[in-house]
């Protein structure tokens, strides 16, 4: 294990600044709450998972899918929320547990190459695909904007969409650049509030439109099939929908700043210690399952919204006309109105996806770079510099693959299946880092355990399948 993967953790005169939110200090040692009021107050990494993960897989890749296969894919849309989660869990009871980050317990996977761990490898190979996906949020975001407000020519020409992108891109990064954890908050729950009323108010109302759906449709639903011609788009929605592979790595990062393992304290071996890290536990849980509920609402709406009106008018989002093209879900069941609704319905969902990776990734480059010695991760000033630094960098990068690309349903797809195979090597350490690290006394229940191993298995089979579809192996199409 390298220096820069061993949290600091020291006790009150020790030489961790105060400031550093990935330390851990007695001195910092809060008692977890014990009611339900306290407990929701505490509340808040799980908005911004919401924030990053209810965006373009929902309203893109999920929608898309929906519009392509009907209803026959229903069930496909609850496992995918359902499974994932708790893997998130248990990568995250490690961190406050351990006082690391995920990318740090990554490093620690056998076998070695150089100074980190082959996941960390596969990670950065990940992200460099998922730098399309991000590319295709951002244009997505810039065709709304676009529409609505056109800048020097036609909605969707190069101008404007130019214009609107460097928009988006500028002011992402400058509401981001400070890098504190309270706005990235703050902004998660709003723009959750936000895009979950209007998104959930709009499915559960189609009943009563000219493109209602009954209990026969939802049956239809849930038969286990996978329709011909819609696989590609099923492993990439498996893979971006619900809390993919990146949002459960981050999702220990925001667990870390929010200050569960801090307030957990360093591990002393007290019975003290360890009761209080069960309560911060529970939070956290509670947090996670929060989020767990919002992305699940979210996402079946979205693919019960594609279904009942794209899919019956053969209708599927492609190119940049993909925003024109989903807003028929709003104008063809409220009338003109109800373009500019899901207009400003796209553009909360979209930003609010860009603003959580606009704080997120430059956090875990950062961290990588720490892993392979670039910097001391540990020195706050050079972190926070470097977050700084790479939260002007990435977004433009993003941007310009849209640019050259202009296909924003393509662009996102792609860095779902590099998000779905990533989710094997997540299992494969979270299941190395629980054997080794963990406290038998802390994965003793008998129902989280059985729920991570069905999560576990479903998540292998998607791995091993969208490897051995890159690989040109796969069966079906």
């Amino acid at each position: 294990m390298t220096a820069e993967s061993v949290p600091t953790q020291v006790g009150t005169g020790g030489e961790a600044p105060s400031d550093d939110p990935y330390a851990l200090r007695t001195s910092d040692i809060k008692e977890p709450p014990r009611d339900l009021r306290g407990t929701v107050r505490r509340l808040g990494p799980g908005m911004i998972l919401s924030a990053a993960v209810v965006g373009s897989g929902e309203l893109i890749t999920t929608t898309s899918l929906g519009a392509k296969a009907g209803f026959v894919l229903l069930w496909l849309v609850i496992a995918s929320a359902l499974v994932k989660v708790w893997v998130q869990m248990e990568l995250a009871r490690w961190t406050i547990l351990t006082g690391k980050t995920a990318l740090a317990g990554y490093g620690q996977v056998p076998p070695k190459v150089g100074r980190v761990g082959w996941i960390n490898v596969l990670w950065i190979l990940m992200d460099f695909a998922k730098m399309l996906q991000r590319g295709g949020m951002i244009g997505g975001a810039a065709a709304a904007f676009s529409i609505l407000a056109p800048i020097g020519g036609e909605p969707l020409g190069r101008t404007s969409l130019t214009a609107w992108t460097a928009i988006v891109v500028v002011s992402v990064v400058a509401l981001m650049y400070s890098g504190r954890y309270g706005l990235v908050e703050k902004a998660g729950f709003i723009t959750v509030v936000v895009f979950t009323l209007s998104t959930v108010a709009l499915a559960v109302g189609l009943p009563w439109t000219d493109f209602p759906y009954g209990g026969s449709d939802l049956a239809s639903g849930l038969t286990l099939s996978i329709p011909a011609g819609t696989l590609g788009f099923a492993v990439a929605m498996f893979g971006i929908t619900g809390v993919g592979a990146d949002e459960m790595t981050t999702y220990t990062y925001w667990c870390l700043e929010k200050g569960y393992a801090r307030w957990t304290g360093p591990d002393d071996g007290t019975e003290a210690r360890a009761r209080r890290a069960e309560g911060w536990i529970r939070v956290m849980r509670v947090d996670a399952l929060a989020s767990w509920a919002v992305c699940t609402l979210c996402t079946l709406s979205f693919y019960l919204i594609g279904a009942a009106i794209l899919h019956r008018q053969k209708l599927v989002p492609e190119g940049n006309e993909m925003i024109t093209t989903l807003s028929r879900m709003y104008t063809d069941t409220l009338g003109p109105a109800g373009k500019y609704l899901f207009l400003a319905g796209a553009i909360a969902v979209l930003y609010s996806t860009i603003i959580a990776s606009t704080a997120s990734v430059p956090r875990l480059w950062t961290n990588t770079l720490g892993l392979l010695g670039v910097f001391d991760w540990r020195d706050v000033k050079a972190r926070q510099r470097v977050i700084r630094l790479l939260t002007v960098v990435l977004p433009p990068v993003w941007a310009a693959f849209y640019l050259y690309l202009q296909e924003p349903v393509l662009m996102v797809q792609a860095g779902g299946i590099a998000g779905g195979i990533f989710l094997l090597a997540v299992v494969i350490a979270v299941w190395r880092l629980r054997s080794t690290e963990v406290d038998p006394r802390f994965r003793g229940n008998r129902v989280l355990n059985g729920a991570l191993v069905l999560s576990s298995t479903a998540i292998g089979a998607l791995g091993i399948y969208s490897v051995l579809d890159v690989l040109g192996l796969g069966v079906g199409s």
